[in-house]
């Protein structure tokens, strides 16, 4: 490897290090980011990382070139295998480690790849991922003769999955890996648990034959949904490509959300965590803001990004957040990084514990009605800058808005919420309102707001 190495700036992304294989992104890239990372984990006095891989056909490749910069940089590696992303995470803790590097693309098409990381404890995002680039760029790449050794944790972590069990009432549920990185997991967890359960595209094949894997996508659950319906289940469940998001259906073949599985949840918690505070992204439902109220607790609104919802937990101490994207977090009996495995069982033992028929809690929640996530692109230049010129506009029209992350506008139809994405060259929105009427309303103030700034809205 040359004294310096240069990435495409593509790659260097807020929440990890992400790239289209043979393209942006290869062996060579994983090994300088071995170690460009040995450098900022050197220099908190760290000495072991511990690394996993999920079951993408290209991600072996850049493991063994990732450990090959690591330890050229004098870190000891405990290389921990195929697995999901919460099981890396498990790791650090499980093994002590000052670090740990997972090599997943997500919920991204096949032919991408990428790198999460953790420094100590703490998710790496933001400006620490462009300090990688420097870091490899200036070529200040320490030298050293670290080892690697391969260690096996999942029966640790299975333990600790199960050990979230508590309940009687036994369930009958549909499992979708999406032949995902949780496959192998799942299927041994669902040996272990109590019910009657059903597994689908649970082995592990980076080429995703049956579906996307990513559960947010209502295409992706219909599968899902059908073994449901067939099988008469109580709930089935779902993973993105690496586990850290979760996907839920009831026992009528029904898509719930992430934030309405969170009132499940958040009423839990709060009835163990009296008044704790519980965080939800801005895409949120004002319903879940309600009901965390509701059940005693504090809501707290915060910036989407699990990497900056994690660093919010800990910094407050909440006991558990979630966002939209499936992304949910709990720091009660857990270690607080979002793990979809465990909110899997979490999510089962309320329902066996409390006797709640899924689909009847679905039916009782608030009504709303609101837009899915709307996205349309906007340059890296100029998004910041329109909500930047929306938000100007409406504070200077006595609007009541929230600015925690982008403009979300509360009127008395309900509100509307305009953002920047932080990972790609769009623009994000979502309206949601009581009726259909104040919806239509809600959508002709954003529209109105978006021309103001020389965009054209999207169709919705």
């Amino acid at each position: 490897m040359p004294d310096n190495y240069r990435f495409d700036p593509t790659i260097l992304r807020e929440y990890d290090i992400r790239g289209v294989i043979g393209e942006t992104l290869g062996p060579a890239d994983a090994r300088a980011i071995g170690r460009a990372f040995a450098r900022m984990v050197r220099r908190k006095g760290g000495s072991r990382v511990a690394v996993g891989y999920d079951g993408r056909l290209s991600s072996p490749e850049l493991e063994e070139a990732l450990v090959e910069g690591l330890t050229a940089s004098g870190i000891d590696v405990e290389r921990i295998g195929l697995g999901p992303t919460p099981m890396l995470y498990f790791a650090t803790y499980h093994l002590g480690t000052d670090g740990g590097v997972m090599i997943t693309g997500s919920h991204n098409p096949p032919n991408y790849n990428g790198f999460k990381m953790m420094l100590g404890k703490a998710s790496v995002y933001g400006e620490q991922i462009q300090e990688i680039g420097r870091i490899a760029a200036a070529g200040d790449f320490p030298e050293g003769k670290g080892t690697a050794r391969h260690v096996d944790v999942s029966d640790a972590y299975l333990e600790k999955l199960l050990s979230a069990w508590r309940g009687e009432r036994t369930l009958k549920v549909g499992w979708d890996p999406g032949n995902g990185s949780t496959g192998e997991i799942v299927a041994r967890l669902v040996e272990r648990l109590p019910g009657e359960h059903h597994l689908i595209n649970e082995k592990i094949d980076g080429t995703f034959p049956a579906h996307h894997p990513d559960p947010t996508v209502p295409e992706n659950l219909k599968q899902l949904q059908e073994l449901v319906v067939d099988k008469g289940c109580d709930i089935g469940i779902a993973f993105d490509g690496d586990g850290d998001r979760i996907g839920v259906i009831d026992g009528c073949g029904r898509v719930l959300w992430a934030d309405q599985l969170l009132v499940l949840l958040a009423r839990s918690v709060l009835a163990e965590n009296p008044g704790a505070t519980i965080i939800a992204d801005v895409k949120a439902s004002q319903v879940l803001f309600d009901e965390i109220a509701a059940a005693g607790g504090k809501p707290l609104m915060y910036r989407t990004g699990h990497s900056l919802i994690k660093t919010k937990m800990a910094e407050i101490g909440a006991p558990m957040a979630g966002e939209m994207s499936g992304h949910i977090f709990f720091a009660d009996r857990y270690f607080g990084f979002d793990d979809g495995i465990y909110v899997a069982v979490r999510t089962l033992s309320v329902l066996s514990e409390t006797g709640t028929d899924f689909a009847a809690f679905h039916d009782s929640l608030p009504k709303a009605i609101n837009t899915p996530e709307l996205r349309f692109p906007s340059s890296d230049e100029r998004k910041f800058a329109v909500v930047a010129e929306v938000s100007e506009r409406l504070k200077a029209a006595g609007a009541d808005v929230n600015d925690i992350d982008g403009v979300r506008v509360n009127t008395p139809d309900g509100w509307w919420l305009l953002r920047a994405s932080n990972t790609q060259d769009v623009l994000v929105a979502r309206c949601e309102a009581k009726d259909e009427a104040g919806l239509s309303r809600l959508k002709a103030a954003l529209s109105e707001e978006l021309r103001k700034s020389g965009i054209e809205p999207p169709p919705f």
